[in-house]
């Protein structure tokens, strides 16, 4: 038996990346697994490689009220939900002198704002020993170049394990962050091969293991968030970021 048999869990943005490696670790566990992401033929892929088991929801993660109607869906479909990996992302850098209220606006939705509203709208559905799933990222722990919106909003973010596990506690939903470091995703694809190539050479040089994590890593992770393995485990950060978070670099 998997160590989530039994379990229904909900991945934001899932088609790709550690979403979408995070859904086939849940699967092998033995979940029933629910993705979400904003355009049908991506979710229809990623539903074809999972092996068409999962429920794929078209949702936009920067979108705040259909959070509520992406919670009502999930409620007509299953009885309760177990775990919530929240994991939809607005990766945007810029240099301060590039942003625009419009584009700020939008990454502290996707981030910030509507996983807060999800979980809310949520509340109802959760089990007795649900779990949530923060996903947030080393840069909210340390500044580097063209990152000071985004770590912003995954600082708030990772934040929340501790407000909402408080809130929370009397209804059995644990609350905890999952902090990735540089990881290998397709997020870096539109620069071309090269300019990847050179991009995740550089993020190498600045981790202590020298070496650039990968979404297995990181989805073996939030199975254990997600397992009754973790049943004592709340309000806190896993950081796997290879210690780019904690140590100098």
């Amino acid at each position: 038996m998997g160590r989530l048999a039994g379990k229904h869990a909900l991945i934001t943005g899932g088609t790709s990346g550690i979403g979408f490696q995070t859904a086939r670790e849940f699967l092998s566990e033995g979940a029933t697994v629910a993705i979400t992401g904003r355009s049908p033929e991506r979710l229809e892929e990623a539903a074809r490689r999972l092996g068409g088991q999962v429920l794929t929801l078209v949702s936009d993660a920067a979108d705040v009220p259909a959070q509520a109607a992406l919670a009502a869906r999930l409620e007509k479909e299953w009885p309760r939900l177990d775990v919530l990996m929240t994991n939809a992302a607005d990766v945007t850098h810029l240099p301060i002198e590039e942003w625009t209220e419009e584009a700020f606006d939008r990454l502290v939705a996707t981030n910030l704002k509507a996983p807060f509203f999800l979980v809310k709208a949520l509340l109802g559905l959760f089990s007795q020993q649900a779990s949530v799933i923060l996903v947030g990222s080393v840069s909210a722990f340390v500044g580097h170049q063209n990152a000071a919106v985004y770590g912003a909003a995954k600082a708030g973010l990772l934040s929340f394990s501790r407000g909402l596990t408080y809130e929370l506690k009397d209804r059995g939903v644990r609350v905890n962050g999952l902090s990735p470091g540089p990881t290998r995703t397709d997020v870096f694809a539109p620069l071309g091969p090269e300019r990847q190539a050179a991009v995740y050479e550089e993020l190498r040089r600045t981790v202590p293991l020298h070496r650039i994590g990968t979404p297995t890593e990181l989805a073996k992770a939030a199975v254990y968030l997600a397992s009754d393995e973790s049943a004592y485990t709340a309000g806190t950060v896993l950081r796997v970021d290879g210690g780019i978070g904690e140590l100098a670099y």
